[in-house]
């Protein structure tokens, strides 16, 4: 029952940021989206290290030295794996009209979702990893630990849907279509959470590889989308300072439940 709350969670987050679009009446500020993109950033960062990358290293803590070892390579594999995704993929990013990716015959609300879709996949990963490390007592994960990930990622998801959405209805969407689209954005989560939870409990001796997998891809596109987003043009210093607050947030409830 736990796992499937810890998994449902994230989506939870998403919908509710979704749900904006009702809630306000004009497109979003470029102050609050910076903000937005910043505290994503940061409690994307502080998940990977505290409760990826740390207990992929505490997993192997036996091995001395090469402790390290396992968590470098799921990192790298990770990092690649979102870097194969992104190139194999037709996706067009919020902001920008020039498609990225195979060339492809699909809508621009097609490609936006695919590019959503390639964002929220390593943050699916990364909760079902940790549920899977706790429910196969893995040194440094709890249960609590991976409920701390959930709700961290969930709150995160909240100005993420926020930032689907609304542009969604900018751009002549009807609001439910808009919340339909920004909350469909985070189905890939659980989807992915869930896959990951079914082959660690079939791999469990590679779960250290997992964990720093997961956090490779979850970096992966704190630096390949949200920081240049977050970084270019005016209010870039608003979104260091929501970076600040998301780092902190999430490294206190991993602390804090762990």
């Amino acid at each position: 029952m736990a796992l499937v709350i810890g998994l449902l969670i994230p989506l939870l987050g998403t919908m509710l940021g979704a749900a904006f679009v009702f809630l306000m009446k004009d497109e979003m500020s470029p102050r609050l989206q910076k903000s937005l993109l910043g505290f994503a950033s940061g409690v994307m960062v502080a998940a990977s290290v505290w409760s990826l990358l740390i207990p992929a290293m505490e997993m192997e803590e036996a091995k001395g030295v090469g402790s390290v070892l396992p968590a470098a390579v799921g990192f790298l594999l990770g990092m690649g794996f979102l870097l194969l995704l992104d190139e194999l993929t037709p996706h067009l990013h919020l902001g920008t009209d020039k498609p990225e990716g195979p060339r492809s015959h699909l809508s621009r609300t097609a490609m936006l979702t695919l590019a959503v879709t390639i964002h929220n996949l390593p943050e699916g990963m990364a909760v079902g990893v940790v549920f899977a490390g706790a429910e196969n007592g893995a040194v440094g994960l709890s249960l609590a630990s991976a409920l701390a990930v959930s709700i961290g990622i969930a709150i995160q998801n909240v100005p993420e849907g926020a930032i689907i959405s609304m542009p969604m209805r900018a751009a002549g969407n009807s609001k439910w279509r808009s919340f339909v689209i920004g909350s469909l954005s985070g189905v890939v989560e659980p989807i992915g959470g869930l896959a990951v939870v079914l082959l660690a409990s079939l791999m469990t001796p590679v779960l250290p590889y997992m964990l720093a997998f997961a956090a490779g891809a979850m970096f992966y596109v704190v630096v390949e989308e949200l920081i240049p987003e977050a970084s270019e043009g005016e209010h870039s210093n608003l979104s260091t300072i929501g970076f600040a607050i998301g780092f902190v947030l999430m490294m206190v409830l991993d602390v804090v439940m762990g």
